[in-house]
């Protein structure tokens, strides 16, 4: 299984959430593999530049060049997979983040799993698999 990881997972990682990292050591025990969509990595670092934590940043930092989560670009099938959901969520008068679009893309045209705890950003997404590790337990 390969997870993608929302900005708010990671940033229940870093504050170190106990359910979270319940269910992220889990998938971790499952050998799952996890992924950083870039426009997360772009919101954290973004984030970061703003307001400076080399803590947190740090153990970012370790997550993403160390191996452990992947860095996932977007393909041109991802770009063609958002213009689809956005059209989708338009003509159903749904208003959603551009960068959570994007994000849901890589996701579907992937076959990632997306572990989001913004479950309203995302519940009007056709064919979008994701979990809240915050609220819920990992499924199987």
């Amino acid at each position: 299984m390969i997870y993608a990881l929302d900005t708010n997972i990671i940033i229940h990682y870093l504050k170190k959430t106990p359910k979270l990292l319940q269910n992220f050591n889990t998938a971790v025990m499952r050998n799952s593999n996890f992924v950083i969509p870039k426009m997360v990595d772009y919101e954290l670092r973004r984030g970061f530049s703003i307001y400076p934590a080399p803590a947190k940043k740090a153990v970012y930092d370790a997550l993403t060049q160390q191996g452990f989560c992947d860095i996932g670009e977007m393909d041109v099938a991802s770009w063609d997979r958002a213009i689809e959901v956005y059209t989708d969520l338009y003509t159903k008068r749904f208003t959603v983040n551009e960068i959570d679009i994007l994000i849901a893309a890589a996701c579907i045209e992937n076959g990632y799993t997306l572990i989001t705890n913004n479950v309203d950003d995302y519940k009007n997404m056709d064919n979008l698999i994701f979990e809240d590790w915050v609220k819920d337990d990992i499924k199987n």
